[in-house]
């Protein structure tokens, strides 16, 4: 059974929601469909300029990413456009990609000390994964989690930005302790007429399904295979 490692799992919400998953040893990717709730054929593909437009020379340096829709900043004052948020090395400078889902290309890349994400610069390397988690006194509250069992918090909301470092306990995220430090990437399900999962994938080809809205661990672990994610063990 192939073994899942290094990589990126990132949201995708312009049309039915979908879900890439980005294998940077062999820059390939896969695209989950979740209406389907499967892989579709003749996945995983490479990445290349005709699928991953502007973005695809990055693939194999991204770090992690998502998405959020009608983000506002100073740069983007897109209302409805979905965006994903692609960080990346271009070299040894930590970079980031506005990708817009709707029109389907990179819309600008930026040095990550130039953009809306700045704060994040001194924990760059240890960020394994993020997620938009929308609140309602965090508009735009975000959750990173690092790979030496610790977070970041990230609130946008106001015009004084807030940015918290916590270590993963059974307080802070409750059931994700045990499994801090096999945590690989992690990816949000925002479903429209419930709350938002986030799956974390963690190594030993398992994933844990958490739910973003009431904080507690759902199931886990489960293993990955071609019930739980039919067709994302495909060569």
């Amino acid at each position: 059974m192939p073994q899942l490692k290094n990589f990126v799992a990132v949201d995708w919400r312009a049309g039915k929601d979908k879900i890439y998953f980005f294998f940077k040893d062999t820059n390939t990717y896969s695209r989950f469909d979740i209406a389907d709730n499967r892989v579709i054929d003749g996945h995983p593909t490479t990445a290349n300029a005709s699928n991953w437009h502007g973005f695809h020379p990055y693939v194999k340096d991204l770090r992690f990413g998502f998405t959020t829709t009608g983000f506002k900043s100073a740069e983007y004052l897109g209302i409805d456009s979905d965006i994903s948020w692609f960080f990346y090395h271009d070299g040894e400078q930590p970079m980031v990609c506005k990708y817009d889902q709707d029109a389907d290309r990179a819309n600008s890349f930026m040095p990550l000390l130039k953009s809306p994400w700045w704060m994040l610069e001194p924990y760059f390397e240890r960020i394994v994964a993020g997620t938009w988690r929308q609140t309602a006194l965090q508009h735009y509250g975000f959750e990173f989690l690092l790979n030496d069992g610790s977070y970041l918090s990230l609130d946008l909301t106001s015009a004084k930005h807030k940015l918290f470092h916590n270590e993963i306990t059974d307080d802070t995220w409750p059931g994700l302790e045990p499994y801090k430090h096999r945590i690989i990437t992690a990816v949000q399900n925002d479903r429209s007429l419930a709350d938002s999962y986030y799956y974390i994938f963690l190594t030993g080809n398992q994933y844990l399904r958490y739910n973003l809205m009431t904080f507690r661990l759902l199931a886990g672990p489960i293993d990955v295979d071609d019930v739980s994610w039919p067709g994302l063990l495909r060569d």
